[in-house]
Order: C-alpha cells, then sequence, then structure tokens
C-alpha cells in the first residue's frame, strides 16, 4: 500500500521535468513564439505528457520567467528587451562577484583551485585555435569554470540563487557564444575572458576577495559587450539561441 504512492510520485516527478524541458526547448527554438499563448491540450499531446505535469512545469516557467500568467488563466511566451537582458547579465554579475570573493575567503587548500586550473589551461588551447566547432568545447569548457567558481564559494544559497539567474534567457554564462563564431571581434573578446580566468584564479588563490570579486564583475559584464555585437550582426543574431525571444527596436 506504501510503495504504490512512490512510484507515482517519481513517475509525477518525471513527467513534469520532461514537460518543463521539452516547453522550454520548444520555447528557444522559436516553435513557442513571444506573445504566444501556449495551448495545453496540444503541448500535452506534443510532448507525450499529462496535464497536471505539465500545469506545473508551465508555473515553474513563469517563475523562471520564460512564461507570463494570464489574468484569466493560462500563460502566454514572454519577450525580452535589451534592457532586460542587461538586467539579467548585471545581477549574475553581482552574484559570480559574491561567488568569487567567498571563494577567495574560503579557500582552505590551493588544491581547490585544480578544476579551475584546468580548465583555464584547456580554453587557453581552445582560444588559440578557435573555429566554430572548437567553440562547442569552448562552451563546455567555460561551463566547467564557472559550475568549479560556485563550488569554491561553498555556498548552497548563493548556488541556488545564480541557478535561478541561469535560468534567464541570455543570463548563463554561454548564452552568447554559440553566434559568437560568427563575430568579427569574437577572438579578442575570448581572449580578455581568459584574461579574467586566470586573474580569478591567482586572485581567489592569493585570498583577495575584494580583487576577485572586481574580477568576476567585469567577467560577466562582457555578456553585455557580446549582446551590444550580436543585436548589430544579421548574421549573428540568427544563430542566437532564443532570438525570437527578444524584442529589439527598430532603429
Amino acid at each position: 500500500m506504501y510503495a504504490r504512492p512512490v512510484l507515482n510520485g517519481r513517475s509525477a516527478s518525471s513527467q513534469t521535468l520532461k514537460a518543463t524541458l521539452g516547453v522550454r526547448e520548444l520555447v528557444f527554438e522559436g516553435v513557442l513564439q513571444r506573445g504566444e499563448r501556449v495551448s495545453e491540450v496540444a503541448l500535452s499531446e506534443r510532448l507525450g505528457v499529462s496535464r497536471t505535469p505539465l500545469r506545473i512545469a508551465l508555473a515553474t516557467l513563469a517563475h523562471e520567467g520564460l512564461l507570463e500568467p494570464l489574468a484569466g488563466g493560462g500563460f502566454v511566451v514572454r519577450s525580452f528587451t535589451q534592457a532586460d537582458v542587461a538586467d539579467g547579465i548585471e545581477l549574475r554579475s553581482v552574484l559570480e562577484g559574491t561567488a568569487a570573493r567567498f571563494a577567495a575567503e574560503r579557500l582552505t587548500n590551493v588544491s581547490e583551485l585544480e578544476p579551475l586550473v584546468r580548465a583555464s589551461e584547456e580554453l587557453d588551447a581552445v582560444v588559440q585555435d578557435l573555429t566554430p566547432e572548437s567553440l562547442v568545447r569552448y562552451v563546455e569548457l567555460n561551463d566547467s569554470f564557472h559550475e568549479g567558481l560556485v563550488a569554491l564559494a561553498k555556498s548552497p544559497t548563493l548556488a541556488r540563487s545564480l541557478a535561478n539567474v541561469y535560468s534567464l534567457p541570455f543570463a548563463s554564462p554561454g548564452a552568447f557564444l554559440s553566434s559568437q563564431a560568427l563575430l568579427p571581434r569574437s577572438r579578442e573578446i575570448l581572449v580578455v575572458a581568459q584574461h579574467h580566468h586566470r586573474a580569478l584564479i591567482e586572485a581567489i588563490g592569493q585570498g583577495r576577495g575584494t580583487r576577485a570579486q572586481e574580477i568576476a564583475h567585469e567577467h560577466a559584464r562582457l555578456a553585455l559587450l557580446n549582446l551590444s555585437l550580436v543585436l548589430a550582426d544579421g548574421s549573428a543574431f540568427d544563430q542566437l539561441r532564443g532570438a525570437s525571444l527578444l524584442r529589439v527596436a527598430a532603429g
């Protein structure tokens, strides 16, 4: 009598996760357009999930900011202005700066920096021979570096807050990297980012919390430059994941 609800609970959780990931993918791929009302019936059939976990998924995505609840019930896909994106990036810079400061203050042994050192060394090799193909590897290594930084902060509370920010469209560390290969200044920007990575490792290793915080701030704000460059380049913008969500002002 006890095992059955547990199994059902696990099944419901799996269905909710499937629905959440599925709807998010449809939004970022532009299948669901900004301002479009989300049809529960159509999505339930398309994703192969029942209505209850789908509704939980939609509420989750609304909490993340990807969907917007309607007064009469239901949801529409949100649109985002350049200012919205800039706010998300600025919030990330504040939280990652705090993570860097915590890391410097809470480091007990320099061996803890090894994951960041290893990722940085591999990133150096990628930047030296940058191609659209190697940029995929850059994204993976860059994600590893940022995950390592958050881990070094040793703060589950901060990690949860950053996870929420990363879920915002265009606010994660790798949000603009998929389109960056098409930018003329791509390598220049990645070289600066690599300088930040190495400087962060040095500051954290030396226990210089304020210095580490400042570097992390500047590092995150590179995304603002990426945003402006991508918006000015039609080919790069077309490659931007979730581009259909952006409401770009004419002129």
